[in-house]
């Protein structure tokens, strides 16, 4: 619809909107307070009054909007609602942060700047692009997390008022929004704004899905009104009784989690059984409001059979949100699902503002909340950030909207993990120091590897090594952002040193091989491994994945080309481009399967062509041996859901980087202390690890199998021979191949 309005008309609406903004702000404000607004209000009219909206509307109705979501709905106070209305006063305008600092002071200037640094970042497509605006994005949370809190009110009203924009924007907007945006919001309790943002992704990335679960709400609400008076009446009058001041709403589902919901269950709308709520909102009788909530709790048992299943008490262990209820689900009038949830005054506020309410209550509570140990760990995490943006920003998004389970130190303390998470996050939360020496952990008293995966209620020990240290492995059963980037930055540094090993090594052998040591040949060498960085070359040598027979094959070839460029100087080809970046660059030159890695036969599947490096699972076919599909393969949900017993877990590796398990075959003559020996040689080979190992003797001789994690190939040789030269073994064979 084309907007119309005389200028006489905008400013009086202009008028009206900031009325409206002051009228119900969440924070009590001061005649101070009120002064710092009405003079923010007057630089933005000012500063824009130039400039329009895509819709025709004057620009100031935005950044109006903007501190009104600020102010209502995420409850900050006159700082934010200032800063908000200033927004976009530095990027679009002639003001400076300089003049925001001498009219505002600091603080204000501090999270305009914060803002105006998100709305700067480039609008490309690309993802890496795109991977590296939202880190530095989250950055901006080290600064003062409201800037993150204003730049979600801000993106809320662009979502509301994108109708106006060409269609490629609004997937773009919208997709960016279900990407980070929504789980932000979730993760800092605005769960109204999350609702919101989530249904508005939908709207614009699925028009057609969207609007055909809209128009069934519509259709039923009627029903719904009718079933939720009923479902009410009953509970109403047992509260009377027992005095409560309370309230009761009823609302339905979001589109988003009906869609969510739909695609998870495969069932169609009629099907999901819990489509509405009803939320019982009590003022506490006394200073216990837990008390309160679980006499409720009785009240609505006593009427409605609930499902054990369903119950959820975040009222003993709030979320690390700082999320309060209890959450019920019962069956109610003709036989429905129906999902209560309890709350009293204060946990409304906090669920329904989030940051701002957390802290208004938190007067004279000394207990750290989960949102504050949170938002700590977070910045820890950011202080420690990845190199890769893209890896960065998935780390960072695995904790947002996880789900979340309490488990139990020795000492009886609760700590709050993702749910999925393992023993080895466990020991990363505790300490960073307990995670890296961490060799393994007791779950209720019982030793389990550092994979196994934790329930709520599990009491975990954590036992360290001062001389372990963290592997790629670790990489594949780690869930938490914090173990992630720390494991990384540990990895990144042992590469470094044993790069800085390799360098020393490459010099002693090139002065064996009576070649001089120059960057020149330092890339030559690098060129003919096919390696892209000399910090690769000296990372492969170091940790044995290149040995002294390949850098003899070099030598050859090199002396061979050197012949061939004087009796033919004309065909000579520009080598490949080697730079002396400290980063070692993955080759994927292998796909193993299973828990233990293994090399088996494949064949690719001609669906989906994966290549080296996709996310990848095996499918073990009835005629055709094991199929390899990516993830996200057309058939993979089928493949999945119907034949998951015949579903076998891969993934590409660089030989040279990955640890993986190898079985041996040993047999030979049985002399006395025969396993001491072995062991010893294993251990004397560094960096090999003994997994199992299975030897029996019968009339003088013996037989045995050995299960070992090593780095490379030329390792394993290398192991081989030296176990060959043990008095008495006679065979050493591998079972799996490499």
């Amino acid at each position: 619809m084309e907007y119309t309005a005389t200028i006489e008309e905008e400013n009086k609406e202009i008028a009206n909107r900031y009325k409206d903004l002051l009228k119900g702000t969440y924070q009590t404000l001061s005649e101070d307070d009120k002064k710092m607004i009405r003079k923010a209000f007057d630089i933005a009219v000012e500063a824009h009054s130039e400039q329009r909206r895509k819709s025709g509307e004057p620009y100031i109705f935005h950044p109006i909007a903007v501190a009104k979501i600020v102010a209502y709905e995420i409850g900050l106070g006159a700082t934010s609602i200032a800063a908000a209305l200033l927004h976009d006063v530095v990027e679009d305008t002639h003001y400076t942060v300089e003049d925001i600092e001498r009219l505002f002071g600091e603080t204000v200037a501090r999270i305009v700047s914060g803002l105006t640094k998100i709305s700067k970042l480039k609008k490309e497509q690309d993802y890496s692009i795109q991977a590296e605006n939202f880190r530095k994005m989250l950055l901006t949370l080290n600064d003062d997390v409201r800037v993150i809190l204003i730049k979600i009110a801000d993106r809320l009203h662009n979502m509301q008022t994108m109708d106006a924009m060409p269609d490629y924007k609004q997937v773009k907007i919208a997709s960016e929004t279900l990407y980070i945006y929504a789980p932000l919001a979730h993760r800092l309790g605005l769960y109204n704004i999350k609702t919101e943002l989530e249904d508005l992704g939908l709207k614009y990335t699925e028009p057609d899905v969207y609007n055909d679960i809209l128009n069934k709400i519509k259709e039923s609400k009627e029903d719904q009104q009718k079933y939720i008076d009923t479902f009410n009446a009953r509970i109403k009058e047992a509260l009377d009784k027992e005095n409560f001041q309370y309230q009761i709403k009823g609302r339905f589902k979001s589109i988003f989690s009906i869609r969510r919901k739909m695609l998870k269950q495969k069932v169609s709308f009629d099907e999901v059984y819990d489509k509405f709520a009803i939320r019982i909102i009590y003022q506490p009788t006394s200073n216990d409001e837990k008390f309160d909530a679980w006499k409720i709790y009785s009240i609505v048992t006593d009427f409605y059979k609930p499902n054990p299943a369903r119950l959820r008490d975040w009222i003993s262990q709030p979320k690390s949100t700082g999320y309060e209820a209890l959450h019920i689900t019962v069956i109610g009038p003709e036989s429905k699902w129906v999902e209560v949830q309890i709350r009293s005054q204060r946990m409304d506020e906090i669920a329904e503002k989030g940051y701002a309410a957390h802290f208004k209550y938190k007067q004279g509570n000394v207990r750290e909340s989960g949102l504050e140990e949170w938002l700590n760990r977070l910045k820890e995490t950011l202080e420690n950030q990845s190199l890769n943006a893209v890896d960065f920003v998935e780390d960072f998004k695995l904790n947002l909207y996880a789900k979340e389970i309490y488990v139990f130190t020795p000492k009886g303390d609760l700590k709050s993990l993702p749910k999925g998470a393992s023993a080895l996050d466990f020991a990363f939360a505790v300490h960073t120091d307990v995670g890296l020496k961490c060799r393994g952990a007791k779950v209720n008293g019982k030793l389990v590897p550092l994979s196994h995966e934790l329930k709520s209620g599990d009491q975990v020990d954590v036992l360290t090594s001062a001389t372990n240290k963290p592997n790629v492995r670790w990489l594949d059963f780690v869930i938490t952002a914090r173990a992630r980037a720390k494991i990384k930055s540990a990895l990144k540094a042992e590469e470094k040193n044993i790069a800085e090993e390799g360098k020393a090594i490459l010099a002693r052998k090139l002065r064996h091989l009576k070649i001089n040591y120059s960057e020149k040949v330092v890339h030559e060498i690098a060129s003919y491994f096919n390696l892209k960085t000399s910090f690769d070359l000296f990372y492969r040598i170091g940790n044995g994945a290149i040995d002294n027979t390949q850098l003899k094959e070099f030598v050859s070839q090199r002396s061979g080309s050197l012949m061939n460029f004087f009796k033919n100087p004309f065909k000579r080809t520009g080598g490949k481009e080697i730079t002396d970046r400290e980063e070692v660059t993955n080759k994927y030159d292998a796909l193993v399967f299973g828990k233990e890695e293994e090399r088996l036969d494949y064949t690719l599947a001609q669906c989906c062509k994966p290549i080296a490096g996709d996310d990848v699972f095996g499918f073990i076919t009835i005629n055709d041996g094991i199929k390899v599909h990516k993830m996200n393969c057309p058939n993979a949900i089928s493949l999945q859901s119907n034949y998951a017993y015949r579903i076998i877990k891969a993934k590409w590796i660089d030989s040279t980087k990955q640890e993986f398990s190898v079985v041996l075959h040993i047999s030979g003559v049985d002399n006395k202390g025969i396993v001491n020996n072995l062991t010893r040689v294993i251990s004397n080979n560094m960096d090999v690890f003994i997994n199992s190992i299975n030897i029996s003797g019968n009339a003088g001789i013996f037989d045995g199998k050995l299960s070992i994690t090593i780095k490379n190939r030329n390792q394993l040789n290398k192991l081989i021979d030296n176990i060959k030269k043990v008095d008495g073994v006679l065979k050493v064979d591998r079972v799996n191949r490499m």
